[in-house]
């Protein structure tokens, strides 16, 4: 006969089986199937004891105790990151006392035993908090996958939340560097309409170069004289204590959840970034536990007491002043970047956490995304037109050219296009076109340059002349008059001349 577990829901039936049925405690447990001292229970309390399992004796173990204890004791001055696992200790056991044959489970039961009566598990007790309207925020990196172009890349997201609203702000980066840092602020600031009296940080390497007593740090000159800009104070965390900024800590959990499951995609970090920030929107609808506003209401309540904006952002570009090589690049770090001006050309080059710009004449010349690896090139097929109208031969084979097909800035139709060029004109005539075809990119657009090319194509036409006339055709169309009342001046208006009398003279003449 199958036992049965005691619960409530037993004791209840055997209760007022005993009580209106078989009457006999002997009857009752062969109909539950249970034993006779499981019923008299049940007759005596509605609720089934509370069973302590006898401590099971562990023979095995008694060998490897001392052992064990000995790695605990040494694990309590040890670094919190450098302390043994349970399963650590059970290696060293097979290696190191491999005459005791002990289970793991055994090892873990025990280690898990000890670590609480050493004090080993225990959790710090935090005293819970009240914030000010505009009085603290909170700022930390974490690490994150997306998908940007289809390729998955490991980020660095800089996050800062209100502690008074609950309002967040998340910003992704490709590392996680002291510029970047300083531009997550800035673009946080503007966020939120407003900067926090105090922000409490790690003691990250960006900011502290070293721990000094208590709580004072030696901060690096530039974040000073960033804080210094923005006007507010900064306060650093205990090493190795997160719990004392709890705030950002539990919201990176959060934000993770809500909007990095699943891996976020994109087209590029800009699109990321612009997905982030519409997350960041909607947790504004959310209402935090334990309070009657929504996260957005009490943000705008919050913007009253914050600092005001600075009246321009604090300049975080690193400026060099490179000259043009032989391939037409400028090195900035350790990688090159083109630009269209020629060898040996001295430029302006503005380096930020996302971009490279690069200037002269007080002119923006050239734009790229900033390369985070080294020795890289960074290509623009439009920075090397110029060059391959007189170098025709080149472009083919032309690692701009390849950099544009991996970008999705070449399209398959310009190949077609460029294969029914030298088709019709040879080689190096239909390629010569194809260069020039891409000079209109740059004059009017490349997105309008495609879309004639697209229309071209449809309309069976294979010439650049073709196209330039579908690009300019929009700006040679020129608006009708409008039609003007004369008024009185009606009354002059003639009848037009009718040439049909004529047709007689033509008849008399002998002129069919």
């Amino acid at each position: 006969m199958r036992r049965r577990k005691a619960s409530v829901t037993l004791f209840e039936e055997i209760r007022r089986e005993h009580e209106f049925g078989l009457g006999t405690i002997q009857g009752v447990a062969r109909k539950f199937g249970v034993h006779r001292r499981l019923v008299r229970e049940a007759i005596g309390q509605a609720v089934p004891s509370v069973r302590v399992p006898p401590a099971r004796e562990r023979p095995r173990l008694g060998p490897v105790v001392e052992f064990i204890d000995t790695i605990l004791r040494a694990d309590q001055v040890a670094p919190r990151k450098q302390r043994h696992t349970a399963h650590r200790i059970y290696t060293r056991i097979c290696q190191e006392r491999n005459e005791c044959f002990v289970a793991e489970s055994t090892v873990r039961d025990y280690v898990r035993q000890r670590r609480g009566e050493l004090g080993l598990l225990a959790h710090e007790t935090c005293v819970p908090q009240s914030y000010e309207w505009g009085g603290e925020g909170q700022v930390d990196w974490y690490e994150a996958d997306a998908f940007l172009g289809g390729e998955c890349v490991t980020l660095q997201v800089f996050s800062l939340r209100s502690m008074a609203s609950g309002a967040s702000f998340h910003w992704a980066y490709y590392r996680a560097t002291q510029q970047a840092f300083l531009d997550g602020h800035q673009r946080a600031f503007h966020y939120f309409g407003g900067v926090f009296h105090r922000i409490r940080y790690d003691n990250l390497k960006v900011v502290v170069k070293r721990i000094l007593q208590g709580h004072q740090r030696e901060e690096t000159e530039r974040f000073v004289a960033f804080r210094s800009h923005w006007r507010y104070q900064s306060e650093f965390c205990n090493p190795a204590q997160g719990h004392e900024k709890g705030g950002i800590e539990n919201e990176v959990g959060r934000f993770r959840r809500e909007h990095w499951v699943p891996l976020p995609e994109a087209a590029d970090l800009a699109a990321l970034n612009a997905l982030l920030l519409a997350g960041c929107r909607i947790d504004e609808g959310r209402t935090v536990t334990g309070r009657s506003r929504s996260v957005g209401e009490a943000l705008l309540l919050e913007q009253r007491d914050l600092l005001l904006l600075a009246t321009e952002d604090f300049d975080l570009a690193e400026t060099s002043f490179p000259k043009t090589n032989g391939l037409g690049c400028v090195k900035v770090r350790t990688n090159l970047y083109s630009v269209p001006a020629v060898v040996g050309t001295t430029v302006e080059v503005k380096l930020w956490p996302s971009l490279v710009a690069i200037w002269r004449d007080n002119r923006q010349i050239a734009s790229h995304e900033r390369c985070y690896e080294r020795n890289q090139e960074v290509l623009d097929l439009e920075h090397y037109l110029d060059t391959l109208e007189r170098k025709p031969g080149a472009l083919a084979g032309s690692t701009p050219l390849e950099q544009w097909r991996k970008a999705g800035r070449w399209p398959v139709i310009y190949d077609a296009f460029w294969e029914k060029l030298n088709a019709r004109l040879g080689r190096p005539q239909g390629t010569k076109e194809m260069i020039g075809l891409l000079q209109l990119g740059r004059e009017h657009g490349w997105d309008r340059l495609r879309a004639a090319v697209d229309k071209a194509w449809t309309l069976g036409c294979h010439d650049r002349a073709a196209v330039q006339h579908l690009l300019e055709t929009p700006e040679l169309a020129r608006p009708l008059a409008p039609v003007i009342d004369i008024g009185t001046l009606r009354a002059f208006e003639r009848p037009l001349p009718t040439m049909d009398v004529y047709d007689q003279l033509l008849v008399a003449g002998g002129v069919r």
